[in-house]
């Protein structure tokens, strides 16, 4: 992990859809007005003429981009994930899942690390709303190499796909050189023989960094990268939770209906663990700075460690 490096990844979202213009000339960016946020302003000004501002109107946005879909178009829209999925919701739903378009989402500006925007703002729910679509495969990049590979996914990958971006800028987690990124598989990062953490999106390197804390104690922890949370690595998570003494999970999300919702239902099906969740506990967020928020609610590498220790 290069913890000097720090790249957001809705500028890796931007600067994918830019390189891979050329190779898809299918490609086609939608934003509702935010394209200077959510980055495709990047695509904008390499190719004006496949980006469209649809204005402050993601559900108009998305219509736009299914029928865009039928006629051989690969659109990718743009917005907050609050906007789109929260207010575009029924749109994603009827017009993009039910069909099964080859429509792309890339929801930027997810999680509390929003900061100062508020509550409003800093959309907790997004994951359970789109993996609870038919249909719908939901990925969750934990840095700027795997947001960037996550794009090229989602444009080979014939089907609705939601791919959850953040605004603040976190440490490249997976620049070795032999990192592959598969669909629908979890990697593990950090091998440990006590317990599991199971993580996505930025949580991932603060797990990284909770995992040093902990085997400073004589606690080896194994960090496993769910980047995919539809569909679930399945085998992945019985493999790494069937010997650990304890299994957590922990996501910039709410605890109900994410990552740790997906994970418990694998085991409970398969096999049957003690899961401690570590999340936004059915609460809304509220403003302040991304750092002092992922402090406020346990989700920085001092918080997860404590929460570990608390449950062991």
């Amino acid at each position: 992990m290069n913890k000097d490096l720090k790249i957001a990844t809705r500028e890796s979202y931007g600067n994918a859809l830019a390189t891979l213009g050329e190779e898809f000339p299918n490609l086609v960016v939608l934003d509702a007005d935010l394209a200077g946020a959510t980055k495709t302003n990047i695509f904008m000004k390499k190719y004006p003429e496949r980006h469209i501002d649809c204005g402050i109107a993601e559900c108009d946005m998305t219509g736009i981009a299914a029928g865009l879909a039928t006629c051989g178009k690969i659109p990718f829209i743009a917005s907050f994930a609050m906007f789109a999925t929260g207010r575009n919701y029924e749109q994603v739903r009827n017009s993009i899942g039910y069909p099964h378009l080859n429509v792309k989402i890339g929801a930027t500006h997810a999680g509390i690390t929003v900061g100062e925007d508020g509550a409003t703002h800093q959309c907790l729910e997004d994951i359970s709303l789109m993996r609870s679509i038919p249909g719908m495969t939901v990925v969750v990049p934990s840095d700027d190499v795997e947001a960037k590979a996550a794009v090229r996914a989602a444009i080979e990958t014939e089907g609705p796909f939601y791919i959850r971006f953040g605004r603040s800028a976190v440490p490249v987690v997976n620049d070795n050189e032999d990192y592959k990124f598969e669909l629908g598989k979890a990697v593990c990062l950090r091998e440990g023989n006590d317990i599991t953490i199971f993580a996505n999106g930025v949580c991932v390197a603060e797990c990284l960094d909770a995992a040093e804390m902990l085997a400073s104690d004589g606690i080896e922890a194994a960090v496993v990268n769910v980047h995919t949370v539809k569909p679930i690595d399945k085998e992945a998570i019985i493999k790494y939770s069937k010997d650990a003494k304890k299994v957590f999970t922990c996501e910039e999300h709410s605890i109900i209906g994410g990552l740790g919702s997906a994970v418990c239902e694998v085991l409970a099906e398969n096999c049957p663990k003690v899961v401690t969740r570590i999340g936004i506990n059915d609460e809304f967020g509220q403003s302040a700075s991304a750092g002092v928020l992922m402090a406020h609610y346990g989700l920085d590498a001092k918080g997860i460690y404590t929460k570990v220790k608390e449950n062991l």
